[in-house]
């Protein structure tokens, strides 16, 4: 069975907020594809609170829910372990957001009106509440692609994304293994450098109101660190990749 839409959605120590977090986005799926095959995937990344048996607890009752647990890997590994999963129910179309509650439902369908301009469509934190040192870094790292890659992506790394499903699998098989910290860094840039228009659509960001951010201070500035080692590494291999993105797929028999 093939499915329309599948939302990605890794969660982490999130359990104040994930029950109220699947119920939008399984409304939104229910409002807005009320006749057509779509999912919910969410990626339990180890939590060490109880987000997991919640969402065991209610995946009876939201039967688009499809739960998914893993041993603890980070986000980035929760987001390409999502990627794959709806890869593997043959999605057509694969949109990817956090579970910290800090985006609303229906800027879904701004990129999703998109869909059929792009195979890569990205939301863009116009105002963005984050923490003063989150932020620097992300205009730091906005200045770095642009300088490696000669590219100029808005907001690179943002959970909020609709992704072509034949495209997504063809981007996760020249992702760099091991899984970078921040892969969607990396499907950003390959998008931008095969040549296709991300859009860059703002969108609206939320205060976070429950939970904590999971790195901070010297823990973000050693993750940057290492981010942007991976980055300049890639540099080295994106024009073979980029080629293997624009080789036309084969044709089913």
């Amino acid at each position: 069975m093939s499915l329309l839409l599948s939302i990605v959605m890794p969660a982490y120590n999130e359990e104040e907020v994930i029950e109220a977090v699947v119920k939008q986005w399984t409304d939104l799926l229910n409002r807005q594809f009320p006749t057509q095959n779509t999912r919910l995937i969410v990626v339990n990344d180890g939590s060490r609170d109880n987000t997991g048996a919640i969402l065991d607890q209610i995946k009876e009752r939201y039967p688009k829910l499809v739960v998914v647990h893993q041993a603890n890997g980070g986000h980035g590994n929760a987001v390409v372990n999502g990627y794959w999963q709806a890869v593997a129910l043959d999605s057509e179309y694969v949109f990817q957001t956090d579970s910290d509650d800090q985006f609303i439902t229906d800027d879904f369908i701004k990129l999703w009106e998109k869909r059929n301009e792009s195979p890569f469509i990205l939301g863009y934190r116009e105002e963005r509440y984050d923490a003063p040192a989150r932020l620097l870094i992300t205009r730091i790292l906005r200045l770095s692609i642009a300088a490696i890659y000669g590219t100029y992506i808005m907001d690179s790394n943002i959970p909020f994304r609709l992704i072509r499903g034949s495209f997504l699998r063809k981007l996760l098989n020249q992702l760099p293994k091991p899984t970078p910290f921040a892969p969607n860094i990396f499907l950003a840039v390959m998008a931008k450098k095969a040549g296709f228009s991300t859009f860059d659509i703002p969108i609206t960001h939320k205060e976070r109101q429950t939970g904590t951010v999971s790195i901070l201070k010297w823990k973000l500035l050693k993750v940057c660190i290492q981010s942007f080692g991976e980055l300049a590494q890639f540099r080295l291999d994106l024009s073979n990749k980029v080629k293997a993105l624009k080789k036309p797929e084969p044709i089913a028999a």
